[in-house]
């Protein structure tokens, strides 16, 4: 047995089943994303065993993207959790059978309580599918288990059209970054995103200001003792240049000139710059996604100077 070979014949079954399933995408799933748009109360997944696992994922995303959502297990349904469910929520329930014992028990109470039931299902004559009042097919006619057993195919078809309900959600819902960090506070993602220019900046104080006729020597000693790695040249408190390490070696070409240059003479006057309420990560994109990167970014509120970030502040915080 080649087992390499084995193993992408597992990936080509499982590739080629996802295109079936991608091609019953049908009216019924617009039904449901509008439904779940359109609703005033919490959607509801349920399942049990492989099914459930996949459940507790789907529920999760959608939580995580803006979708109330909670899962419960179809077993412990039957005995008291059928209680979370309301007459405004929405019942997603995932059965490749569509006639687990489990899901089938609670259809009832389901029924009884007002909640609208949405049939993740491989078959449509099934009794989930017959009782429901949307259906998505997730049906697949193969298997990657050898003994074609084990759940595997359909496993990841119902992982993959959960994945297509929470993103076409995500995208209907105009849902952001910031968003997304709201329910992620923890950990590098959080911090990542939820972060403001305004809380890494260096403030007024600590940055290296000069005037524009300020000679050179005045520019480097304050570059020196500030060490930012940038010197802010304003006029009237409104910022017009900016200089950097990189534009003091470039005027060292120029020995014989050098120290009579002044901050007009060497600034960058056409430059980047971001406010303090700018998400710290969208700073770390201006920096980096260009032809020349650059190190230093001034922070100004109407063309006010009010602070400066660096690239190795938001770095920190990235990772």
């Amino acid at each position: 047995m080649n087992i390499l070979e084995f193993a992408k014949e597992i990936f080509d079954i499982e590739i080629n089943e996802l295109n079936n399933v991608k091609n019953k995408l049908d009216e019924s799933f617009e039904k449901v994303i509008n439904l779940i748009l359109n609703s005033k109360g919490k959607v509801v997944v349920t399942g049990i065993g492989k099914s459930g696992i996949i459940g507790k994922k789907i529920a999760a995303t959608l939580a995580s993207t803006g979708t109330l959502a909670v899962f419960m297990n179809a077993a412990e349904g039957i005995h008291g959790d059928l209680g979370m469910i309301d007459k405004n929520d929405i019942v997603l329930a995932i059965s490749n059978s569509g006639n687990s014992d489990e899901v089938i028990s609670i259809i009832p109470s389901i029924k009884k309580i007002g909640a609208k039931l949405i049939a993740f299902t491989g078959n449509k004559k099934s009794i989930l599918a017959k009782e429901a009042d949307y259906i998505i097919d997730i049906g697949v006619e193969k298997e990657a288990c050898p003994i074609n057993l084990a759940p595997t195919s359909s496993t990841t078809a119902t992982l993959v059209m959960g994945d297509a309900l929470a993103t076409t959600l995500i995208k209907l819902r105009n849902f952001k970054p910031e968003h997304f960090a709201i329910y992620h506070p923890g950990g590098a993602l959080g911090k990542r995103l939820l972060l403001k220019v305004s809380d890494v900046m260096h403030k007024l104080d600590d940055l290296a200001i000069v005037e524009k006729h300020a000679p050179i020597d005045k520019v480097i000693l304050e570059m020196t003792n500030k060490n930012l790695g940038a010197v802010c040249v304003v006029e009237n408190n409104f910022m017009i240049g900016i200089i950097t390490e990189g534009d003091i070696r470039r005027a060292l070409k120029n020995k014989e000139s050098f120290f009579n240059y002044v901050a007009n003479d060497i600034m960058t006057k056409n430059f980047t710059y971001v406010s303090e309420n700018d998400m710290a990560i969208y700073a770390l994109e201006l920096m980096e996604n260009r032809k020349s990167q650059i190190s230093v970014l001034p922070v100004l509120n109407d063309n006010t100077l009010i602070g400066l970030v660096r690239i190795h502040d938001l770095l920190k915080v990235s990772n």
